[in-house]
């Protein structure tokens, strides 16, 4: 076998395709490992507006899991040869977990608000109006969560570096926003047809596609506000 037949090995179409569902399969695996309790939780939690508060709590683990699967997958290779999805994940994992949780845990103690209030709209004898504004705050909430998430992840910037980020990306990369909120539509209703389970199943397949969609905004940040060649295990800044 040649020098140029090994270097070709695990570089084809039909590699390339296989290395992306190998990396998927692992990364849901942990998924899957990572999020556990919580997910016990939530499939166990009725659905009933007092429940709120609970399942918010149970999706506690769910930030950190997803922010370590979009760095495994980001950095997925298409070499069949040279494929560690496990370790990427738990590298993430330990790097992110802290930079994550200072955005994660407000963003979804917002929502937990949000949610509980639109749940008891009809008691709180305020116009109708009111609840479209609120569905208004609560979608442009969860659409700057994913914009932060995917920030957070890949790059080394502090807690409120990546908050600003996140916002200004909202408006500059309409487009992004717009597949976030298409994502958070199949989302929403793979949970609703489905159960809770069945969404975190497709974890990786929704990790994967969130990285897709927000190319413009990783090319964006990397432009910009990085210097080039930096990378986030050599700039890391959790303070």
């Amino acid at each position: 076998m040649t020098e140029t037949t090994i270097r070709r090995f695990g570089q084809g179409p039909l590699s390339r395709v296989s290395a992306l569902v190998y990396t998927l399969l692992v990364v849901e695996l942990l998924l899957l490992a990572t999020t556990l309790p919580g997910l016990i939780g939530l499939v166990l939690l009725g659905r009933d507006a007092a429940n709120i508060p609970l399942a918010a709590a149970c999706a506690l683990p769910a930030g950190p899991a997803l922010s370590a699967a979009l760095y495994a997958v980001h950095r997925t290779k298409p070499d069949l040869t040279d494929l560690h999805p496990a370790s990427a994940f738990w590298r993430g994992y330990r790097m992110n977990v802290r930079g994550v949780l200072k955005l994660y845990l407000p963003w979804l103690a917002w929502l937990t608000v949000l949610g509980s209030t639109l749940a008891n709209f009809g008691a709180a004898g305020v116009p109708g109006w009111w609840a479209t504004l609120l569905v208004v705050v609560a979608l442009a909430t969860a659409l700057w969560g994913a914009n932060a998430l995917v920030i957070t992840s890949l790059f080394a910037f502090r807690a409120r570096d990546v908050a600003r980020l996140a916002a200004f990306f909202l408006f500059s990369a309409p487009r992004v926003a717009l597949g976030n909120a298409c994502l958070l539509v199949v989302a929403g209703g793979v949970t609703l047809v489905a159960t809770e389970a069945a969404l975190t199943l497709l974890g990786s397949v929704f990790a994967s596609a969130l990285l897709l969609n927000s190319r413009p905004l990783i090319a964006g940040v990397t432009e910009k506000f990085t210097v080039q060649g930096d990378s986030p295990e050599s700039s890391r800044d959790d303070s």
